[in-house]
Parts: C-alpha cells; sequence; structure tokens
C-alpha cells in the first residue's frame, strides 16, 4: 500500500459548457500546470506560494477567462478580478476592477503582504500595483486576445481559473482568478475576488468557485463549504455537493474544487463541464472536463 501523500492540489480553467468545443489546448495546459505545482510541493513550497505560481501561469496562458484571455466589458475596457488567501492565519489579499496589470493574483498577493487590507478596487489597485513594480501591460488591444463584444454575456463560457492547494506542513491556500463576462458593465465585480463567496481557506478547507459569480455571491458559497464542515457531521464531498446545491437553488450554475486536510481534493459542478486537474490518492496527475 502507498503511503499517504504529504500534499494535495487542485486547480480549475472554468465551468461552462464543452462539450462541442475542442480543450485539447486546455487539458493539456492544465496537466502540464498541476504537475509543476506538484514538483513545487515535493520540494516543500508553501501552499500559499504554489497557489499564486499556478494562477499566474493559468492567467498567462490566454486559454481561460482570466488574465491575458479576459474580454472586454461593455466600454471595451479590461477590468480583472482576483483574490488569495492563506489558510492559517486567513490572511487575504483581493483586487477587482483592476486594469493595465498583467497579473492580478500577483497584485492580490502585495496586498496580503504589504498592506493592512482586504481589497483594493479600480485606481487604487492600480496605484498600488505601480508602486510595489507589478507588471503592467502597455498596449491592451495587443496583449488580450479576445477583442470587441461581438457576443452577449450569456453566451460566453465562464472561464474563471483557480487553485486550491496542501503543503507538507497540512497548510492550506486558494487563489481564484477571473476577468468576468464577456461585456459585462463597466464596474461589475463577481464572486472571484471576495473571500468566502469565490475563494476562501482556513484550517478545514481550501475552495475556488467558478460559475456565474452572482448566484455564488448569494449563496456565500465557498465560506458555506466551510461552515458546514465545522457546523455539521458532513465529510469534504458532502459538504462540497451541498455548498453547489445551494447555489443552485438560487437559479445558477459553476462548480468549485476544494481540498482539505486529507489533501484528497473533490469538484462538484452542476454546469455541462468543468475543466479541472488534481493530483490523485497514487500521486498522479489527473484531467478531466
Amino acid at each position: 500500500m502507498n503511503a499517504p501523500l504529504k500534499y494535495g492540489l487542485a486547480l480549475h480553467g472554468g465551468a461552462g459548457k464543452y462539450k462541442d468545443k475542442p480543450q485539447h489546448d486546455q487539458i493539456a495546459h492544465l496537466r502540464e500546470t498541476c504537475a509543476h505545482g506538484q514538483a513545487m510541493l515535493k520540494k516543500g513550497a508553501a501552499a500559499l506560494d504554489v497557489c499564486e505560481e499556478l494562477a499566474a501561469r493559468l492567467e498567462d496562458a490566454g486559454l481561460y477567462v482570466a488574465g491575458r484571455g479576459t474580454g472586454p466589458n461593455s466600454t471595451g475596457e479590461y477590468e480583472l478580478d482576483a483574490a488569495i488567501m492563506d489558510g492559517p492565519s486567513r490572511k487575504i489579499g483581493s483586487v477587482c476592477a483592476l486594469k493595465g496589470f498583467q497579473n492580478p493574483v500577483h497584485v492580490a498577493r502585495a496586498v496580503l503582504e504589504h498592506t493592512p487590507h482586504v481589497m483594493l478596487a479600480g485606481r487604487g489597485a492600480e496605484n498600488f500595483a505601480s508602486i510595489r513594480g507589478c507588471t503592467r501591460i502597455e498596449n491592451p488591444l495587443e496583449y488580450y486576445l479576445v477583442q470587441g463584444v461581438s457576443r452577449l454575456p450569456e453566451e460566453l463560457d465562464t472561464g474563471t481559473i483557480g487553485v486550491v492547494a496542501r503543503d507538507q506542513n497540512g497548510h492550506l491556500a486558494a487563489a481564484t482568478s477571473t476577468g468576468g463576462l464577456l461585456g459585462k458593465m463597466q464596474g461589475r465585480v463577481g464572486d472571484s475576488p471576495l473571500p468566502g463567496a469565490g475563494c476562501w481557506a482556513d484550517e478545514r478547507v481550501a475552495v475556488s468557485c467558478t460559475g456565474q459569480g452572482e448566484y455564488f455571491i448569494k449563496s456565500v458559497t465557498a465560506a458555506d463549504l466551510s461552515a458546514r464542515l465545522r457546523y455539521t457531521a458532513q465529510n469534504l464531498g458532502e459538504a462540497a455537493t451541498a455548498a453547489i446545491a445551494d447555489m443552485e437553488t438560487q437559479g445558477g450554475y459553476g462548480g468549485l474544487i476544494a481540498i482539505g486536510t486529507s489533501g484528497i481534493p473533490v469538484f462538484p459542478f452542476n454546469s455541462e463541464g468543468m475543466r479541472r486537474a488534481w493530483i490523485d490518492e497514487h500521486g498522479e496527475v489527473q484531467v478531466a472536463v
């Protein structure tokens, strides 16, 4: 019998309608990114560092509705959101409606490390990112791969990205990043940067959500999962499934990835599919849509 793994990892590339859409590039990238995270964890990297680095890789890929794959809002601007949370300390860094910077998750980590606050928004987040030396995007029309608002927001599959990890010290962390809906109203903020809605980590569980953000906010889905573990006899799988079911009662769709103290992740969803990768109990990287 194999010895239990000392670490755990899962990541997602969004929930949506993927049945008739090729996902070969996304599957290959999720597998590669998960393998990189596994190598980091094997070497003793902290869960928080793994979540940040893998989230940045997903942002840079241009294969998801996050980072370079973000589409413009109703005014043609690119506004991005991200959050990262450390389980042991419950320290959180978050940014929303951020424009002009390559990796929102790096800016969110800087908020966590270098401010007394939880969230910075809009121009304040941009000024802070500039002061911290975060990488700028000089020409958005050249950098972002999605140009123009040719489809209605409801026709765009949600493609938020997220990472949850448990390191060899048993510490949990989570990160979530998104560009939001194509053609969204200027200033619209979804669940991704909101602690407890789209991202959460504590001593029990780390969670990253993806789907229709308004419904995850109404259900406070990520924190609800943790509360179910704390106050009921549900195990992680049962609590995660129940949290998604409660979100569905509000009329929404999507999914989540979650990892607890065992290091074995779960990933319930009520959408047609959810792009995801994880390390199984045998230490093998698995990928599914």
